[in-house]
């Protein structure tokens, strides 16, 4: 539920006035502090709010963007791509919680699983797993239930087929492979949901690092398969998300 639907549900109850309602919604959209734009009405367009990407920001900015954000209301606050280094000057500042493997920090607490099902992440390896991190924790950030499936690529197909409870319960998958990304086109083959494929630089020289797995999940036979660019865990976690919560803003909206 939106920040504007409780502002016109206490107008609604008597417990706002309209013109404290009229003051809160002509808020700036964004703040400027210089050397970011914080844009705090990204959580009524998209039904999500800002995420910080902390490569090629500094510690002592990536801080001053959270004071912002906490300052006009967000409870949990996703960083992406965020080194162990910069990692410990920001918790200097909040209590921050460092995913390593996945180079994700997050300030506030993890919201309650609120999206329509259970989102699916499986990799084709091992290596994979930093990526699909990425992508399990941006999706655990946005109030979805995840289900991690690692270690279930083509090379050995009956590791795949063990869980096929699993992947006939999803409401969305994200399939995430390196090498020649074949995961993608058999899970696809056998899911009756929505497919998001993330190819990775994993494998040995022909793989181009990633290309290869990109070209092979665009050229996918499997229908309902999407792809979204190579170790892009946090795209494919924030899409799958979307996804899952389709239907319940559709009843949102309803009401």
């Amino acid at each position: 539920m939106s920040d504007y639907r409780k502002i016109l549900e206490q107008v609604r109850d008597g417990e706002v006035s309209v013109e404290e309602a009229l003051l809160s919604i002509k808020k700036k959209p964004f703040e400027d502090i210089g050397y970011a734009k914080v844009d705090h009405h990204r959580g009524v367009r998209q039904g999500a709010p800002e995420v910080i990407f902390g490569a090629g920001k500094e510690a002592s900015q990536i801080v001053g963007i959270i004071d912002n954000m906490m300052k006009n209301g967000q409870k949990t606050i996703l960083i992406t791509r965020l080194s162990g280094k910069k990692a410990k000057k920001v918790a200097k500042c909040h209590e921050l919680t460092y995913h390593e493997q996945a180079r994700i920090g997050v300030v506030g607490r993890m919201p309650e699983p609120s999206g329509i099902g259970k989102i699916v992440v499986a990799t084709g390896g091992t290596s994979d797993i930093p990526v699909a991190e990425e992508a399990a924790l941006t999706a655990q950030v946005h109030g979805n239930e995840v289900v991690r499936l690692y270690d279930v690529g083509v090379a050995g197909l009956h590791r795949l087929l063990s869980h096929l409870d699993e992947i006939m319960d999803a409401s969305v998958i994200i399939a995430i492979a390196g090498m020649e990304g074949a995961l993608a086109s058999v899970i696809g083959g056998l899911a009756d949901c929505p497919v998001i494929a993330v190819p990775t630089s994993v494998g040995y020289g022909a793989s181009m690092h990633g290309v290869s797995a990109l070209l092979s999940m665009l050229n996918s036979c499997a229908s309902g398969v999407s792809v979204v660019n190579i170790d892009n865990g946090f795209g494919a976690g924030y899409l799958a998300s979307m996804i899952n919560r389709v239907k319940k803003t559709s009843n949102d909206v309803s009401l």
